[in-house]
């Protein structure tokens, strides 16, 4: 007979199933239908257990035509560490993120997360570690972004975008990252930096490419190495 008892989320497929917006495990519980014990019923987020380009291929297909955005060109030695996707089966997607990790001269090693989401998702937020006891459930970026000129440009599909820095000096492990926000296409745009001072990487002029139109090119990127905590 048919059940709405939850049930755990399908495996063998090299992802895991989660809350957007907290680390929970998520339960499916009918109708593709899944649900967080601390946020209810949520669209799941994917990542993949190990990184590598069967899972991103897997990845792409998941999320179709929404963004997944990566800086571009990769330096030497750099990887595709992470990728993750918000998404119900069968409803447009909410949200993607994917983290190339490497090695800088004055920062050591360094994880750069790119997050493309719809307003309200709360997964750049996750990412960002937004979180506070005084805001537990804060999903979008804050007033910060869009006040005064932009300090920071990024190229997205040859335009420029503004990105202003988000605040986590309230939030936990405020020293081990900076976040900046902006907007691209209609959707907020992360950038996740570890660490904090990695942020003067940006002084460069960045370009962030959307990696679901690259193509053969894609078997070319490189993936592995350890996935960042967030």
């Amino acid at each position: 007979m048919p059940t709405d008892e939850p049930r755990p989320p399908r495996s063998g497929d090299g992802v895991r199933v989660e809350c957007p917006r907290c680390p929970a495990p998520v339960a499916e519980v009918g109708d593709g239908r899944w649900s967080c014990p601390d946020h209810g019923i949520v669209v799941p987020l994917w990542r993949p257990v190990t990184s590598s380009y069967d899972e991103f291929a897997a990845h792409l297909l998941r999320v179709g035509p929404f963004p997944t955005f990566l800086p571009w060109p990769l330096g030497p030695g750099w990887s595709v560490s992470d990728f993750a996707a918000v998404v119900a089966d069968g409803e447009p997607p909410r949200a993607t993120m994917a983290c190339v990790s490497g090695t800088s001269q004055l920062d050591g090693p360094v994880d750069v997360m790119v997050i493309s989401e719809e307003p309200g998702t709360g997964f750049g937020a996750r990412v960002a570690g937004l979180a506070t006891p005084d805001d537990p459930e804060r999903i979008d970026p804050g007033h910060e972004v869009g006040e005064g000129p932009a300090p920071v440009r990024v190229r997205v599909d040859q335009y420029p975008v503004g990105l202003w820095p988000v605040s986590v000096s309230t939030s936990p492990g405020e020293w081990d990252r900076s976040v900046l926000a902006g907007e691209a296409g209609g959707r907020w745009l992360w950038l996740v930096l570890r660490p904090a001072s990695a942020i003067l990487l940006l002084r460069d002029d960045w370009i962030l490419r959307d990696i679901s139109a690259t193509g053969p090119q894609l078997v070319a990127l490189p993936f592995g190495g350890p996935a960042p905590s967030w």
